[in-house]
Protein backbone atom coordinates (compact mmCIF):
# COMPACT_ATOMS: atom_id res chain seq x y z
CA UNK A 1 0.00 0.00 0.00
CA UNK A 2 2.84 2.39 0.93
CA UNK A 3 4.65 1.74 -2.36
CA UNK A 4 1.41 2.36 -4.25
CA UNK A 5 0.95 5.70 -2.48
CA UNK A 6 4.56 6.64 -3.31
CA UNK A 7 3.89 6.01 -6.99
CA UNK A 8 1.16 8.66 -6.96
CA UNK A 9 2.77 11.03 -4.48
CA UNK A 10 3.85 13.62 -7.04
CA UNK A 11 0.34 14.34 -8.41
CA UNK A 12 -1.08 14.10 -4.87
CA UNK A 13 1.44 16.63 -3.54
CA UNK A 14 0.85 19.02 -6.45
CA UNK A 15 -2.93 18.73 -6.06
CA UNK A 16 -2.66 19.47 -2.34
CA UNK A 17 -0.50 22.49 -3.09
CA UNK A 18 -3.11 23.81 -5.53
CA UNK A 19 -5.99 23.24 -3.09
CA UNK A 20 -4.16 24.72 -0.09
CA UNK A 21 -2.39 27.54 -1.97
CA UNK A 22 -3.77 30.23 0.36
CA UNK A 23 -1.83 28.79 3.28
CA UNK A 24 1.46 27.98 1.55
CA UNK A 25 2.98 31.48 1.80
CA UNK A 26 3.05 31.15 5.58
CA UNK A 27 4.94 27.83 5.21
CA UNK A 28 7.36 28.89 2.46
CA UNK A 29 10.10 29.65 5.02
CA UNK A 30 10.42 25.86 5.50
CA UNK A 31 11.60 25.20 1.92
CA UNK A 32 15.33 26.02 2.36
CA UNK A 33 15.43 23.95 5.57
CA UNK A 34 13.86 20.99 3.78
CA UNK A 35 16.44 21.32 0.98
CA UNK A 36 19.30 21.40 3.49
CA UNK A 37 18.06 18.26 5.27
CA UNK A 38 17.55 16.39 1.98
CA UNK A 39 21.06 17.30 0.82
CA UNK A 40 22.56 16.34 4.18
CA UNK A 41 20.98 12.88 3.93
CA UNK A 42 22.26 12.56 0.36
CA UNK A 43 25.83 13.62 1.22
CA UNK A 44 25.93 11.28 4.22
CA UNK A 45 25.32 8.45 1.75
CA UNK A 46 28.17 9.53 -0.55
CA UNK A 47 31.62 7.99 -0.17
CA UNK A 48 34.29 10.51 -1.22
CA UNK A 49 36.65 7.61 -1.90
CA UNK A 50 34.46 6.61 -4.85
CA UNK A 51 34.24 10.12 -6.33
CA UNK A 52 36.04 10.27 -9.69
CA UNK A 53 35.58 13.21 -12.07
CA UNK A 54 35.81 12.55 -15.81
CA UNK A 55 35.67 14.41 -19.12
CA UNK A 56 31.98 13.56 -19.33
CA UNK A 57 31.38 15.56 -16.16
CA UNK A 58 33.24 18.53 -17.67
CA UNK A 59 31.00 18.53 -20.76
CA UNK A 60 27.85 18.23 -18.65
CA UNK A 61 28.85 21.07 -16.33
CA UNK A 62 29.64 23.32 -19.31
CA UNK A 63 26.16 22.69 -20.73
CA UNK A 64 24.58 23.29 -17.32
CA UNK A 65 26.30 26.66 -16.87
CA UNK A 66 27.02 28.10 -20.31
CA UNK A 67 23.89 26.51 -21.82
CA UNK A 68 21.69 28.27 -19.25
CA UNK A 69 23.22 31.65 -20.15
CA UNK A 70 22.83 31.06 -23.90
CA UNK A 71 19.18 30.02 -23.44
CA UNK A 72 18.52 33.18 -21.43
CA UNK A 73 20.11 35.45 -24.05
CA UNK A 74 18.27 33.78 -26.96
CA UNK A 75 14.86 33.85 -25.26
CA UNK A 76 15.12 37.30 -23.66
CA UNK A 77 13.85 39.08 -26.84
CA UNK A 78 10.85 36.69 -26.86
CA UNK A 79 9.88 37.39 -23.22
CA UNK A 80 11.91 37.89 -19.99
CA UNK A 81 9.79 35.39 -18.02
CA UNK A 82 10.26 32.65 -20.62
CA UNK A 83 14.00 33.39 -20.62
CA UNK A 84 14.23 33.17 -16.83
CA UNK A 85 12.18 29.97 -16.67
CA UNK A 86 14.33 28.29 -19.34
CA UNK A 87 17.57 29.43 -17.75
CA UNK A 88 16.80 27.99 -14.32
CA UNK A 89 15.62 24.69 -15.89
CA UNK A 90 19.08 24.24 -17.39
CA UNK A 91 21.13 25.75 -14.57
CA UNK A 92 19.55 23.65 -11.79
CA UNK A 93 21.89 20.94 -10.43
CA UNK A 94 21.26 17.21 -10.68
CA UNK A 95 18.49 15.80 -8.48
CA UNK A 96 19.43 14.04 -5.26
CA UNK A 97 17.30 11.09 -6.41
CA UNK A 98 19.11 10.76 -9.76
CA UNK A 99 21.51 8.02 -8.55
CA UNK A 100 18.48 5.87 -7.62
CA UNK A 101 16.99 6.11 -11.12
CA UNK A 102 20.44 5.57 -12.65
CA UNK A 103 20.78 2.33 -10.68
CA UNK A 104 17.31 1.19 -11.78
CA UNK A 105 18.34 1.78 -15.40
CA UNK A 106 21.59 -0.17 -14.98
CA UNK A 107 23.79 2.92 -15.23
CA UNK A 108 27.01 3.94 -13.51
CA UNK A 109 25.81 5.14 -10.09
CA UNK A 110 29.30 6.21 -8.95
CA UNK A 111 29.71 8.43 -12.02
CA UNK A 112 26.31 10.05 -11.53
CA UNK A 113 26.97 10.59 -7.82
CA UNK A 114 30.22 12.36 -8.64
CA UNK A 115 28.48 14.63 -11.12
CA UNK A 116 25.64 15.35 -8.69
CA UNK A 117 28.17 16.59 -6.15
CA UNK A 118 30.05 18.61 -8.79
CA UNK A 119 26.91 20.25 -10.22
CA UNK A 120 25.79 21.38 -6.76
CA UNK A 121 29.20 22.83 -5.88
CA UNK A 122 29.39 24.71 -9.19
CA UNK A 123 25.98 26.27 -8.52
CA UNK A 124 27.38 27.63 -5.24
CA UNK A 125 30.07 29.48 -7.22
CA UNK A 126 28.17 30.49 -10.37
CA UNK A 127 24.66 31.25 -9.05
CA UNK A 128 25.58 34.58 -7.38
CA UNK A 129 26.99 35.90 -10.67
CA UNK A 130 24.20 34.62 -12.93
CA UNK A 131 21.35 35.80 -10.70
CA UNK A 132 23.01 39.17 -10.14
CA UNK A 133 22.85 39.77 -13.90
CA UNK A 134 19.50 38.13 -14.68
CA UNK A 135 17.59 38.29 -11.40
CA UNK A 136 15.38 40.83 -9.72
CA UNK A 137 17.38 41.49 -6.56
CA UNK A 138 17.04 44.62 -4.46
CA UNK A 139 20.71 45.56 -4.05
CA UNK A 140 22.75 48.76 -4.03
CA UNK A 141 25.41 47.47 -6.43
CA UNK A 142 26.47 44.43 -8.45
CA UNK A 143 28.89 43.30 -5.73
CA UNK A 144 26.16 43.66 -3.12
CA UNK A 145 23.82 41.63 -5.32
CA UNK A 146 26.45 38.88 -5.67
CA UNK A 147 26.93 38.81 -1.90
CA UNK A 148 23.17 38.55 -1.21
CA UNK A 149 22.84 35.50 -3.46
CA UNK A 150 26.12 33.92 -2.34
CA UNK A 151 25.17 33.93 1.36
CA UNK A 152 21.94 31.98 0.87
CA UNK A 153 23.15 29.61 -1.85
CA UNK A 154 26.42 28.89 -0.03
CA UNK A 155 24.63 27.99 3.18
CA UNK A 156 21.98 26.02 1.33
CA UNK A 157 24.28 23.86 -0.80
CA UNK A 158 27.70 23.82 0.90
CA UNK A 159 26.64 23.59 4.56
CA UNK A 160 25.04 20.11 4.17
CA UNK A 161 28.20 18.83 2.42
CA UNK A 162 30.48 20.24 5.11
CA UNK A 163 28.12 18.96 7.82
CA UNK A 164 28.21 15.43 6.38
CA UNK A 165 32.03 15.44 6.46
CA UNK A 166 32.10 16.68 10.07
CA UNK A 167 29.57 14.06 11.18
CA UNK A 168 31.47 11.27 9.44
CA UNK A 169 34.71 12.23 11.17
CA UNK A 170 33.58 13.25 14.66
CA UNK A 171 30.10 11.75 15.10
CA UNK A 172 30.13 8.51 13.07
CA UNK A 173 27.14 7.08 14.97
CA UNK A 174 24.97 10.08 14.04
CA UNK A 175 26.30 9.86 10.48
CA UNK A 176 25.28 6.20 10.32
CA UNK A 177 21.77 6.92 11.64
CA UNK A 178 21.30 9.63 9.00
CA UNK A 179 22.43 7.17 6.34
CA UNK A 180 19.72 4.74 7.46
CA UNK A 181 17.10 7.49 7.22
CA UNK A 182 17.62 8.07 3.49
CA UNK A 183 13.99 7.10 2.84
CA UNK A 184 13.00 10.26 4.72
CA UNK A 185 14.10 12.36 1.74
CA UNK A 186 11.07 11.23 -0.25
CA UNK A 187 8.64 12.55 2.35
CA UNK A 188 10.57 15.81 2.75
CA UNK A 189 10.48 16.21 -1.04
CA UNK A 190 6.72 15.68 -1.00
CA UNK A 191 6.20 18.35 1.66
CA UNK A 192 8.44 20.78 -0.23
CA UNK A 193 6.53 20.08 -3.46
CA UNK A 194 3.23 20.90 -1.74
CA UNK A 195 4.61 24.21 -0.46
CA UNK A 196 6.23 25.41 -3.68
CA UNK A 197 3.27 24.33 -5.83
CA UNK A 198 0.92 26.29 -3.60
CA UNK A 199 3.22 29.31 -3.61
CA UNK A 200 3.46 29.25 -7.42
CA UNK A 201 -0.33 29.07 -7.76
CA UNK A 202 -0.70 32.01 -5.39
CA UNK A 203 1.80 34.06 -7.42
CA UNK A 204 -0.25 33.40 -10.56
CA UNK A 205 -3.52 34.38 -8.88
CA UNK A 206 -1.98 37.56 -7.45
CA UNK A 207 -1.00 38.85 -10.88
CA UNK A 208 -2.75 42.11 -11.78
CA UNK A 209 -2.76 41.26 -15.48
CA UNK A 210 -2.96 37.54 -16.14
CA UNK A 211 -1.25 36.30 -19.30
CA UNK A 212 -1.87 32.59 -19.57
CA UNK A 213 -0.15 32.50 -22.98
CA UNK A 214 3.17 33.38 -21.32
CA UNK A 215 2.63 30.86 -18.53
CA UNK A 216 1.78 28.06 -20.96
CA UNK A 217 4.81 29.04 -23.04
CA UNK A 218 7.05 28.73 -19.97
CA UNK A 219 5.67 25.25 -19.26
CA UNK A 220 6.09 24.14 -22.88
CA UNK A 221 9.65 25.47 -23.04
CA UNK A 222 10.35 23.39 -19.91
CA UNK A 223 9.07 20.31 -21.78
CA UNK A 224 11.38 20.97 -24.74
CA UNK A 225 14.35 21.59 -22.45
CA UNK A 226 13.62 18.49 -20.37
CA UNK A 227 13.55 16.11 -23.35
CA UNK A 228 16.52 17.88 -24.97
CA UNK A 229 18.71 17.62 -21.87
CA UNK A 230 17.99 13.93 -21.41
CA UNK A 231 18.79 13.24 -25.09
CA UNK A 232 21.91 15.45 -25.18
CA UNK A 233 23.19 13.96 -21.92
CA UNK A 234 22.70 10.43 -23.21
CA UNK A 235 24.39 11.30 -26.50
CA UNK A 236 27.46 12.74 -24.79
CA UNK A 237 27.45 9.90 -22.26
CA UNK A 238 27.48 7.31 -25.03
CA UNK A 239 30.79 8.74 -26.26
CA UNK A 240 32.31 7.93 -22.87
CA UNK A 241 30.37 4.65 -22.49
CA UNK A 242 28.32 6.20 -19.70
CA UNK A 243 25.00 6.75 -21.46
CA UNK A 244 22.58 6.48 -18.54
CA UNK A 245 24.62 8.64 -16.14
CA UNK A 246 25.01 11.27 -18.86
CA UNK A 247 21.27 11.44 -19.48
CA UNK A 248 20.25 11.47 -15.82
CA UNK A 249 23.02 13.88 -14.84
CA UNK A 250 21.94 16.52 -17.34
CA UNK A 251 18.21 15.80 -17.54
CA UNK A 252 17.08 14.94 -14.00
CA UNK A 253 17.08 18.19 -12.04
CA UNK A 254 16.75 19.18 -8.42
CA UNK A 255 13.45 20.91 -9.21
CA UNK A 256 12.71 21.83 -5.58
CA UNK A 257 15.94 23.84 -5.49
CA UNK A 258 15.26 25.25 -8.96
CA UNK A 259 11.79 26.50 -7.98
CA UNK A 260 13.16 28.00 -4.76
CA UNK A 261 15.88 29.85 -6.71
CA UNK A 262 13.34 31.14 -9.23
CA UNK A 263 10.95 32.33 -6.52
CA UNK A 264 13.79 33.91 -4.52
CA UNK A 265 15.98 35.60 -7.15
CA UNK A 266 13.91 35.79 -10.36
CA UNK A 267 10.37 36.82 -11.18
CA UNK A 268 8.27 34.29 -9.19
CA UNK A 269 6.18 33.49 -12.28
CA UNK A 270 9.30 32.03 -13.92
CA UNK A 271 9.10 29.21 -11.33
CA UNK A 272 6.36 27.74 -13.54
CA UNK A 273 9.27 26.48 -15.68
CA UNK A 274 10.91 24.22 -13.09
CA UNK A 275 7.44 23.53 -11.66
CA UNK A 276 6.36 22.03 -14.99
CA UNK A 277 9.78 20.33 -15.25
CA UNK A 278 8.79 18.25 -12.21
CA UNK A 279 6.02 16.68 -14.26
CA UNK A 280 8.00 16.30 -17.50
CA UNK A 281 11.06 14.63 -15.93
CA UNK A 282 8.90 12.21 -13.97
CA UNK A 283 7.14 11.20 -17.20
CA UNK A 284 10.53 10.69 -18.90
CA UNK A 285 11.88 8.68 -15.96
CA UNK A 286 8.74 6.54 -15.76
CA UNK A 287 9.00 5.76 -19.47
CA UNK A 288 12.72 4.89 -19.16
CA UNK A 289 12.14 2.56 -16.21
CA UNK A 290 9.18 0.90 -17.99
CA UNK A 291 11.19 0.40 -21.19
CA UNK A 292 14.19 -0.95 -19.24
CA UNK A 293 12.04 -3.48 -17.37
CA UNK A 294 10.29 -4.50 -20.59
CA UNK A 295 13.60 -5.29 -22.27
CA UNK A 296 14.82 -7.43 -19.35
Amino acid sequence: MLNRIKSYMMPIAMAMGIILHKYMNTMSFLTPYLIVIMLLITYCNISLKNIRFTRLHLWLILIQTIGSIIAYILLLPVHPLIAQGAMVCIFAPTATSAPVITGMLGGNVASLTAYSLLSNMVVVIIAPIIFSFTGEINAESFSHSVWIVFQKVFLLLFLPFFGALVLQKYLPRVHYEIQKAKGLSFYLWSIALIIITGKTVQFILDQKSTSYIIEVSIALSALILCVSQFLIGRRIGSVYKDTVAGGQGLGQKNTILAIWMAQTYLNPISSIGPGAYVLWQNIVNSYQVWRNRKSM
